[in-house]
């Protein structure tokens, strides 16, 4: 498992609940993608519409439900860095403990060709700086 170097706080919005009062499972992701979009902002310095990348892979393992009363955290660690992939480790959390846990590939590509191209490397250095300065 990755190490959880990255945090973000999310609140469970009424919208969040099914009819059972619980977060919905396709909202996990949701949570993902906010985690990953501040990660982008905070630490790449690229806002995540205009990284130009896609998701390629994501992987939920649910541990327990979220109820409304809750404050969540999502922690992200990012693996090892392929050519054109970055990917991604998260455990959702609340006061309650984990949540679930998780895992999401997003692949660097060419809006013009569609086509995977590599990491840019300020980005790969922007990762590398900031995993080191937390361990």
């Amino acid at each position: 498992m990755a190490d959880y170097e990255y945090t973000t706080e999310l609140d469970v919005r009424f919208r969040d609940l099914d009819a059972m009062g619980h977060v919905n499972n396709a909202v996990y992701a949701t949570y993902l993608e906010q985690a990953r979009a501040d990660y982008y902002a905070d630490i790449i310095d690229v806002p995540l519409p205009e990284a130009d990348t896609v998701l390629v892979n994501l992987s939920i393992a649910y541990q327990r439900p979220i109820t409304a009363d809750e404050r969540v955290t999502v922690a992200l660690g990012v693996g090892d860095l392929g050519e054109s992939s970055i990917p991604m480790e998260y455990e959702i959390r609340t006061g309650e403990g984990v949540a679930a846990t998780a895992e999401t590939v997003q692949v660097v590509f060419d809006r013009e060709t569609g086509d995977s191209r590599p990491i840019p490397q300020d980005w790969r250095d922007r990762i590398t700086r900031y995993a080191q300065s937390v361990e």
